[in-house]
C-alpha cells in the first residue's frame, strides 16, 4: 500500500462491494437511473430521497438486480400499510413481487412488514431492503434484530425520505446496519465527549448561533453546524464536520429534488402550493385558578391543556372538514381520535388497538376514495404512504418536527396536482409548542440545505498536498549512507 492509499483508507470513505447493474428499465427517470446504478455498484447503500421521487420503483429495481445477479431471493421490509402499496407498484412496473406473512416464500422479491422479520431465515436471501426503516424509532430489541439480520447478507439497501440531518443517532444506526462504522465507532472517530462545563458552553454557543442567524442570514454558512451538532454529551468535532458529511456521502445519497444529484431537470417535480393555516382556539374558560389563558409550561401542563380543551378542539376540527373532499386528520391522543370519530359522520380511525386486517382495510379504503375522512396518529401511518388524492391535512400541534414533516408529505408530495391545505390547530395554551415546532422546521430546512450541498458535492476528502516536492539531502547523511563516516 502506498502513502496515498493509506491516507484514503484513514478517511473512512467506504469502498464498493456491489456489481455492474443488469436491469435498468426505461420507466426510470434519469436521476432514478443514476441512484439505482450507484446503489447496485455500491452493494450496501442508503437512498434518502424526498417524498414522491420514486423510492419504491428504485428499490424494486435494485432488488431485481440482486435477484438476477445471485439467483436468490431479496427480502423487502416495510411498515405494515406500505406493503400492499409496494406490491401495487411492482405490478404497475411489471416486476414480480409476492407478499409473505409467515416466513414462507418462493424466489424473486419477497415483501413483508418489520413485525414479521423474526419468521425469516437470512440464509435464504442474498439481499434485504428496508423501506422507511427509521431505525431510531424502534425499541432496542427490534433495531438489533434488523441490524443482525442485515449483517448476514452481502447486499443491503435503506430507503427513506426523512433522515434527520441533525440526528446522528439515526445516521449511526443506518451506518451500522449497512456494515459501515458502528454507532460507537462513529462517536469515537468524529465526536468528542463534553463535561458539564462543555455542555453548558455548547448550549450557549447554539443559542448565540441561532440568534445571529435570525438577525443576519449571511452568518449561516459559518454557524450552521453549531446549531445542532450534539448527541447528549457528545459534540461533533469542529475540524471533522466536513469529513463527517463526506463519510455519510460515501454510503448514502441525499436529495430533495433531482438537481441535488447533479445536472438533472427539476421541472417535472415542482410541487403545488402548500397553503398553511394556523388555527388558534381561544378556550371558553381559563385553566382552574387562572384569570386568563396563558401558555402552558412543560409537558405536564401541556397535557392538561390538551385534555381540558379536548371538546372545543375536536368540534373545531369537525367544522374544518365539513366539505366533500378527502381529508386526513392527525391526532396524538386516543381520546381525541375517539371524539373525532363520534362528531364526524363519515370518518373512521386507525388506532393501535385496531386489528391488523382492519387497519389494512381502512388504509385501502382511504387510498381508493371509498373512505372520505381518516383519523390516525403520526406514529401509525406517517411514513411511506402515497395519498396524492387528498389535499386537506388537519393536525394538532406537537413538538415533533419529523412527524409533522412526514404527515404533511403523505399528501403534499410529487404527483399531487392540487394545492394542499394544511390546518395546524392549537389553543392559546399551546403557543409555546407551536413556536417550538416552527423553530425546528426553520432550523431543519437550513441544516438540510447544508447537508445536501456538503454531502453530494464532495464524495471524497480532497488532500491539500500530494507530498511530492523534492528536498535537498544533507551532505553528512549522504556520507553516512556511503560508509564514509
Amino acid at each position: 500500500m502506498d502513502y496515498q492509499s493509506f491516507l484514503q483508507a484513514k478517511s473512512q470513505i467506504g469502498h464498493n462491494s456491489g456489481f455492474e447493474p443488469n436491469f435498468l428499465p426505461p420507466f426510470l427517470f434519469d436521476f432514478q437511473r443514476h441512484l439505482v446504478e450507484w446503489a447496485v455498484q455500491k452493494g450496501r447503500a442508503a437512498i434518502f430521497a424526498y417524498p414522491g421521487l420514486g423510492k419504491t420503483p428504485m428499490l424494486l429495481c435494485w432488488a431485481t438486480n440482486v435477484v438476477r445477479h445471485t439467483n436468490k431471493p431479496v427480502l423487502v421490509l416495510a411498515p405494515l400499510p406500505v406493503c400492499p402499496q409496494t406490491l401495487r407498484e411492482a405490478d404497475k412496473f411489471g416486476i414480480q413481487a409476492t407478499r409473505s406473512q409467515d416466513g414462507k416464500h418462493r424466489s424473486g422479491i419477497i415483501v413483508s412488514n418489520y413485525e414479521r422479520l423474526h419468521l425469516f431465515d437470512p440464509s435464504d436471501f442474498s439481499g434485504v431492503v428496508c423501506d422507511e426503516p427509521i431505525l431510531k424509532n424502534f425499541t432496542g430489541t427490534i433495531r438489533k434484530r434488523i441490524t443482525r439480520f442485515m449483517s448476514k447478507l452481502p447486499y443491503r439497501l435503506l430507503c427513506t425520505a426523512t433522515p434527520s440531518p441533525n440526528d446522528y443517532i439515526e445516521l449511526g444506526n443506518c451506518s451500522e446496519a449497512l456494515g459501515e462504522l458502528s454507532y460507537s465507532e462513529m462517536l469515537r472517530r468524529f465526536f468528542q465527549q463534553l463535561d458539564d462545563k462543555g455542555q453548558k458552553r455548547e448550549n450557549r454557543l447554539q443559542e448565540d448561533a441561532e440568534a445571529i442567524i435570525a438577525s443576519d442570514p449571511s452568518y449561516f454558512q459559518k454557524l450552521a453546524y453549531r446549531v445542532a451538532q450534539t448527541i447528549g454529551q457528545w459534540r461533533l468535532k469542529h475540524h471533522a464536520i466536513a469529513h463527517f458529511w463526506r463519510w455519510v456521502a460515501s454510503w448514502a445519497k441525499l436529495c430533495r429534488k433531482p438537481s441535488d444529484l447533479g445536472s438533472f431537470d427539476d421541472e417535472p417535480y415542482r410541487l403545488p402550493e402548500l397553503r398553511e393555516h394556523t388555527r388558534i382556539i381561544t378556550p371558553k374558560s381559563p385553566p382552574p385558578g387562572m384569570l386568563f389563558n396563558l401558555p402552558a409550561f412543560g409537558m405536564h401542563e401541556e397535557r392538561q391543556e390538551r385534555r381540558r380543551t379536548l371538546t372545543e378542539r375536536t368540534e373545531f376540527v369537525s367544522g374544518l372538514v365539513k366539505h366533500d373532499r378527502p381529508a386526513a386528520i392527525w391526532c396524538h391522543m386516543n381520546d381525541e381520535a375517539d371524539r373525532l370519530e363520534e362528531v364526524i359522520p363519515d370518518a373512521s380511525q386507525i388506532a393501535g388497538r385496531t386489528p391488523e386486517n382492519r387497519k389494512l382495510e381502512l388504509y385501502e379504503a382511504f387510498a381508493n376514495g371509498s373512505l372520505r375522512v381518516l383519523i390516525i396518529k403520526p406514529k401509525l401511518g406517517a411514513w411511506g404512504l402515497n395519498w396524492q388524492h387528498c389535499n386537506h391535512v388537519v393536525t394538532f400541534v406537537s413538538h415533533s418536527w419529523e412527524q409533522h414533516y412526514q404527515l404533511i408529505h403523505r399528501c403534499w408530495r410529487f404527483g399531487q396536482t392540487m394545492p394542499v391545505d394544511l390546518d395546524i390547530v392549537a389553543t392559546e395554551g399551546e403557543l409555546r409548542v407551536l413556536g417550538n415546532l416552527k423553530r425546528k422546521a426553520d432550523r431543519a430546512e437550513k441544516m438540510f440545505d447544508s447537508v445536501v450541498r456538503e454531502a453530494n458535492n464532495a464524495t471524497r476528502i480532497e488532500r491539500g498536498h500530494d507530498y511530492v516536492n523534492s528536498m535537498e539531502v544533507p551532505a553528512w547523511l549522504l556520507q553516512s549512507s556511503n560508509g564514509s563516516v
